[in-house]
Order: C-alpha cells, then sequence, then structure tokens
C-alpha cells in the first residue's frame, strides 16, 4: 500500500529539520510526504525546499507547498486533497516517527483490512522528562486513548469526511466521526510517534484553556451525538495537561 505523510508547517524553521529526517529514516518503498506550508514569514518553507534532493534519493515522492491558509485543519485538508496514498498519516512540525513506523501501519492495514490505526505516543515535556500515552478502544470514549500523531486513515474516509474545521480539536472529532460511522480500528500497543508538549494544545492561559474545553465539547463530542456529560471529560483533560505541564 502506498503512504501519504502530510506536515502542516508555520514557522517552525527550528524544528521541521528533525520532522522531516523522522520521515527520511522509516526506509519504505512507497512513501509519500507533503509539507503544507502556512506562508511562513522565517525560513520554514526553505528549509523544507532544501530536502528535495535527498528525498528523491530515497525514493520519496515529495511536494512542498506555501501559501496562506485558514488554519491547521484548512492546511491538512488541502494536503489530503493532493495526496495519492491509499493510507494518511499527520505529522505536525516538531513532532517525529519512530524507525518502522510506516511499515508496521502498513503491514497492520494489508493483515487486517482495518479502517484506521492507532499507536501509543511518546510525550515529552519541556523540563526534558517524558511519558507514554497509550491508544486503546473502550466502550467509554475518551481522547486520553487516542493520539493524532499515531493515528493512520484510510485514505477514501478522510477525503470523504474532510475535516471541519470548527475548532482545535478537529483531528479528534474526525476520529469520533469515524466512530459513529462504524469504521474498523485496530490499534498497536508500541510508540508509533513523539510528540513535543509547548504547542497550542497545550498553552495555559486561561482563555486558550477556555477555548479548548469548548472546543472539544461542542465540535468533538456534541457534534457526533455523545452526551453532555462529557463537559466534565473536557474539564478533566485540562486538569491532566495543567498537571503534566
Amino acid at each position: 500500500m502506498k503512504v501519504t505523510v502530510i506536515t502542516v508547517a508555520y514557522n517552525c524553521e527550528n524544528s521541521i529539520s528533525r520532522t522531516i529526517e523522522s520521515v527520511i529514516s522509516q526506509g519504505f518503498n512507497d512513501l509519500e510526504y507533503l509539507i503544507v506550508d502556512g506562508g511562513s514569514s522565517d525560513k520554514t518553507a526553505i528549509i523544507a525546499q532544501s530536502y528535495c534532493k535527498i528525498m528523491k534519493d530515497n525514493g520519496i515522492e515529495y511536494r512542498v507547498s506555501s501559501e496562506p491558509d485558514n488554519g491547521i485543519y484548512d492546511g491538512m485538508n488541502k494536503g489530503v486533497k493532493i495526496s495519492t496514498g491509499n493510507v494518511i498519516g499527520f505529522l505536525n512540525c516538531g513532532d517525529t516517527y519512530e524507525k518502522g513506523t510506516v511499515e508496521k501501519v502498513n503491514n497492520v492495514f494489508e493483515k487486517s483490512g482495518c479502517d484506521i490505526v492507532l499507536g501509543n505516543l511518546r510525550i515529552h515535556k519541556t523540563n526534558g522528562s517524558s511519558f507514554i500515552k497509550r491508544s486503546r478502544v473502550r466502550k467509554y470514549q475518551t481522547s486520553r486513548d487516542w493520539n493524532h500523531p499515531g493515528m493512520f486513515v484510510r485514505s477514501e474516509l478522510i477525503k470523504d469526511n474532510p475535516f471541519r474545521c470548527l475548532g482545535i480539536h478537529d483531528d479528534y472529532g474526525f476520529y469520533l466521526e469515524m466512530l459513529r460511522q462504524g469504521r474498523s480500528v485496530c490499534v498497536v500497543d508500541e510508540v508509533l510517534a513523539n510528540f513535543e508538549m509547548g504547542g497550542i494544545s497545550n498553552k495555559k492561559s486561561w482563555r486558550m484553556i477556555k477555548k479548548r474545553v469548548s472546543d472539544r465539547y461542542k465540535y468533538c463530542y456534541r457534534i457526533n451525538g455523545y452526551s453532555r456529560l462529557y463537559f466534565f471529560e473536557c474539564v478533566f483533560m485540562e486538569i491532566v495537561k495543567l498537571i503534566a505541564g
């Protein structure tokens, strides 16, 4: 199967290289890598373009685009539209894949025929420590069991159900929508990716905390038919983030 990895980037010149190099190190035979830059004012797009030759030498189909967009999920949707893979994964700027991730995911799709593959995530805190956040599928759904960089999905599903671009948790909202549609999920109980804390999903201002609670509640749970009681789950997640640092 052909796998497409999409990285949405904006003014991340200090971290884009480690993300790109983790994709190069996959050594997978049928890989497409798309970088969708939102019109950065720094050297992000220039750095991304500098990898064209090494991508070609490694047999990776590589494209870099740079233009203003309407936010991270608009950028992801742009990448999805031009992708040609059977499976799509999203790796944000600064995050990295473990070696062999793409091959492991490809094998699970081929053997199981599932619609979505989830894997574990190693989260790196700003103080240098780290912990593992595991993916699980349970009757009681919670984002504690789901990881954005560890999610891979069949391309036709995301093309038919693009991100809604309503809030800052649209990726999790998409996942809940897929569950509501009865799509099958396979979990790989291994670390597939690494996530660096400190982005928009972890900013600690009260304004951002309120927005994350509101967005997760309205555009993830309620829009997909989940109980109003999930408001408390959204608040709990923010408390966990504050404690985790």
